[in-house]
C-alpha cells in the first residue's frame, strides 16, 4: 500500500497560520498538572433501557462499566497520582476531516509527555489503511509544531472510515500487538466510535493489553447525547458555512432577482443546516427531521416552497434563499424508499447499469419522474457505511427543478402572476473541512486529548473521552470518560412504543430534537425569515477580540450540563439519606417512602421510547 509522502512532514506556513501555532489552548483546573484525582462513579446502562440487554450480550467484557470523573486533587488526596509509568500510545483519524482534529494529537502528546517524557505517541499515516498496514509516524514536539491549530487531517491523513470487518480488526490487534501499544486513539464519529467500542471489545476478549479509547470529532455534529454536547469541528463549520449563507443572503437581496437554494453537509442529522439558519437567518429552513416526522411527500415539500415564493411574491420580493440539510433527500418517505432499495440492489453487486431495470415497479416510476442529473446520482456506489453518497446527490439542484416546474405551471394556470422564477444552487460542505478552527473547537479538542491520555493511565478499555458545561468558560468545564456501550442502542423500525429492537447495537447519528430549545427558537422565528428579509451577517470566524470566544447558539440555549446534573442528584440523595437516617420518625419515613414511590413511577414511564417532534415549516 502506498502512503502520501508528504504526511507528517514539517510544512511551511502563512503568516496567519503561524500566529494561530502559537495560540495556547486552555485547561480545566481539573485537568492541569501531573496529579489528576480519578474518581469511579456508578455502572451505567444504555441510552434505550429496552436494548440495555442486547448491547450486554454483545459487549460481556465492555458493557456495564462505571463513568468516570477527573478532578482537581484536594490536598492530601490519596487518589490522585503524580507517578507515572512510561505508555505507549497510537493514534488514527478514523473519521472525516474536521477542524480542530490536530489539537486531540497535541493534547495527548502534552499530556502523555507531562506525566512521564519517556512515553511515546505513534500516529498512523493514512487513517485506517495505515493502521491496518503498520504505518506509523513517531510524533514529536518538533513535527508537531506546524500542525497546532490547523485544520483538515493533513498531518496523518484519512483512509476508508471503518474498522469492522474480521480482516481489519485483526489486523489492527496485530499492528498493536507488534507495536506494543498500551493504547489506541481512534478520532471519529458516530461509524468511527462504533468500531473502537467493537475493537475494544474484541481486544479484551483475546487479552490485547491495548486499551481502546473514542474522541467525538465530527463536523456533522450527530454524535451528540446527554453525555456528548457537541462535537469537536461543528462550531468551526457552521461558522464557515453561516459566512457564506450570509454572503448569499446579501447577494440575494443585492440583485433582487433570483432564489439561491443552499444544501449544507451534515449527513444523515439536520444539525448544521439548524445552526446555520440561526446564525444567517435565511428565508426558508427544510430539515430531514421536520419532513420525516410530518411525512412530507417530494410533492408536498415543492408546493410549500412555492406557496413560499408566492407569498414573498405578494410583497414584491422577488429574492430569497431556502437552507436544506445534506440528509433531506433520504427523509422523504418515498425517495428514502427507492434509496433503500437501491441501496440493497449495490449489496447484491448489481452493476450500476443494471440497477434501474431492477427496481420495483412504484420504484421505477419514481426514479423516471427524476431529473436525469438526480438518477445519476443516486445510482452512486455506496458510502463505507453501506449507505448513499448524501454529498453528491444534489438535492438542492433537485428542488429547484421542481420548484421552476411548478411556478410555471401556477404562472400557466393563472395562480401566478408575479416575475419569472429563477434560482442558483450551491452545496456548502468541503469549503469549511479544512478551515483554521475556531478557538473553541481548539480547546475542546486540546482538553479532550488531554482526557484520553487520563483514560489510558487508569487502565480504561473501551471508553469515550468528554466535557460537559461547554457552553461556559473553559474554567468551568467538567471532565470526564464513560464507556461506548453507554451510548449504543439499537435501531427500531417502528415508532410505536411496543416497537421490538431488531439489528447490531451500534452508536447511532443522534437527529436534531424537534422539543429542543433550538429547534423551538427556529420554529418561533420561521414566519418572520419567510416574509422579512432580517439576514444576519456573522463574519468570518474571528481568533481575538470580543466575537472570539461566540459558541454556537444551539449549544449556549440548551441545558446540557450531564455531569453537573448528576453531581445535583447525588446531592440531594446524600441530603436525604441525612435525613432519614434511623431515628428519624415514623412519619418522615413513610413520607420519603411514599415520595420515592411516586418518583419511581414517574420515571418508570419517562424511561419507555418515545419519540415525538413538531413539524416547522408552517406557512399559515
Amino acid at each position: 500500500m502506498s502512503m502520501n509522502a508528504d504526511l507528517g512532514k514539517p510544512r511551511e506556513l502563512t503568516g496567519l497560520q503561524q500566529r494561530r501555532a502559537l495560540y495556547q489552548p486552555e485547561l480545566p483546573p481539573c485537568l492541569q498538572g501531573k496529579a489528576i484525582r480519578v474518581e469511579f462513579g456508578d455502572s451505567t446502562m444504555t441510552i434505550d433501557p429496552t436494548c440495555a440487554n442486547m448491547v450486554a450480550q454483545g459487549f460481556p467484557h465492555t458493557f456495564g462499566q462505571p463513568l468516570v470523573h477527573f478532578l482537581k486533587p484536594n490536598k492530601m488526596d490519596a487518589q490522585a497520582n503524580e507517578e507515572h509509568p512510561p505508555i505507549r500510545v497510537g493514534v488514527v483519524f478514523s473519521g472525516r476531516q474536521s477542524p480542530g482534529g490536530h489539537n486531540v494529537i497535541w493534547g495527548i502528546y502534552d499530556a502523555i509527555k507531562t506525566q512521564n517524557p519517556q512515553s511515546v505517541l505513534l500516529g498512523f499515516i493514512g487513517g485506517t489503511e495505515g493502521l491496518f498496514a503498520n504505518q506509523t509516524l513517531d510524533i514529536t514536539d518538533d513535527v508537531l509544531s506546524a500542525y497546532k491549530n490547523q485544520g483538515g487531517f493533513d498531518f496523518l491523513g484519512r483512509t476508508v472510515d471503518q474498522i469492522h470487518t474480521t480482516e481489519q480488526v485483526n489486523a489492527a490487534m496485530s499492528t498493536c500487538c507488534d507495536l506494543d501499544l498500551d493504547g489506541l486513539v481512534i478520532i471519529g464519529g458516530v461509524t468511527s466510535n462504533s468500531d473502537a467500542a467493537q475493537l475494544a471489545e474484541t481486544f479484551a476478549n483475546h487479552n490485547c493489553k491495548t486499551k481502546v479509547v473514542g474522541v467525538p470529532v465530527s463536523l456533522n455534529g450527530d454524535l451528540k447525547n446527554q453525555f456528548v454536547e457537541t462535537t469537536v469541528g461543528f462550531d468551526t463549520v457552521c461558522k464557515v458555512n453561516s459566512q457564506l449563507v450570509s454572503n448569499v443572503c446579501l447577494d440575494a437581496i443585492s440583485a433582487g432577482k433570483y432564489y439561491h437554494f443552499v444544501r449544507v453537509m451534515g449527513w444523515k442529522a439536520s444539525h448544521v443546516a439548524l445552526e446555520c439558519a440561526l446564525q444567517s437567518q435565511p428565508n426558508m429552513v427544510i430539515l430531514g427531521e421536520e419532513v420525516a416526522f410530518s411525512k412530507l411527500t417530494l410533492k408536498e415539500i415543492i408546493s410549500k416552497i412555492c406557496d413560499g415564493v408566492q407569498a414573498r411574491a405578494a410583497q414584491e420580493k422577488y429574492h430569497g434563499v431556502l437552507l436544506i440539510s445534506e440528509g433531506l433527500i433520504e427523509s422523504i418517505p418515498e425517495m428514502f424508499a427507492l434509496i433503500q432499495e437501491i441501496n440493497i440492489l449495490h449489496g447484491n453487486k448489481v452493476p450500476e447499469n443494471n440497477i434501474p431495470s431492477q427496481l420495483s415497479p412504484w420504484a421505477t416510476a419514481l426514479y423516471n419522474y427524476l431529473p436525469p442529473f438526480i438518477r445519476r446520482e443516486l445510482l452512486l456506489h455506496q458510502d463505507s457505511d453501506n449507505s448513499a453518497q448524501l454529498s453528491q446527490i444534489d438535492t438542492e439542484q433537485l428542488l429547484a427543478h421542481l420548484v421552476e416546474a411548478e411556478m410555471n405551471r401556477r404562472t400557466k394556470e393563472g395562480k401566478y402572476k408575479g416575475r419569472k422564477f429563477s434560482s442558483v444552487c450551491h452545496f456548502f460542505g468541503y469549503q469549511a473541512r479544512g478551515s483554521l478552527p475556531s478557538n473553541f473547537d481548539c480547546d475542546y479538542a486540546y482538553v479532550l486529548g488531554h482526557i484520553c491520555t487520563h483514560i489510558l493511565a487508569a487502565g480504561l478499555n473501551g471508553y469515550m473521552a468528554f466535557a460537559t458545561n461547554l457552553k461556559e468558560p473553559t474554567n468551568k468545564w467538567r471532565c470526564a470518560a464513560v464507556p461506548l456501550t453507554a451510548m449504543m442502542s439499537v435501531k427500531r423500525h417502528s415508532r410505536s412504543p411496543g416497537a421490538v429492537p431488531t439489528g447490531k447495537p451500534v452508536i447511532h447519528p443522534s437527529p436534531v430534537d424537534l422539543q429542543g430549545k433550538a429547534y423551538a427558537v427556529l420554529r418561533e422565528k420561521a414566519s418572520s425569515f419567510l416574509l422579512d428579509d432580517f439576514y444576519r451577517t456573522p463574519g468570518g470566524i474571528q481568533f481575538d477580540g470580543s466575537g472570539a470566544d461566540v459558541k454556537p447558539i444551539t449549544l449556549t440555549v440548551e441545558d446540557q450540563d450531564y455531569l453537573g446534573d448528576i453531581e445535583l442528584l447525588q446531592d440531594y440523595l446524600e441530603k436525604v439519606r441525612n435525613i432519614v437516617k434511623p431515628g428519624c420518625s415514623r412519619e418522615i419515613l413513610k413520607a420519603a417512602i411514599s415520595s420515592m414511590s411516586s418518583v419511581k413511577d414517574v420515571l418508570k414511564v419517562m424511561s419507555a421510547p418515545f419519540n415525538a417532534g413538531l413539524p416547522l415549516f408552517n406557512l399559515n
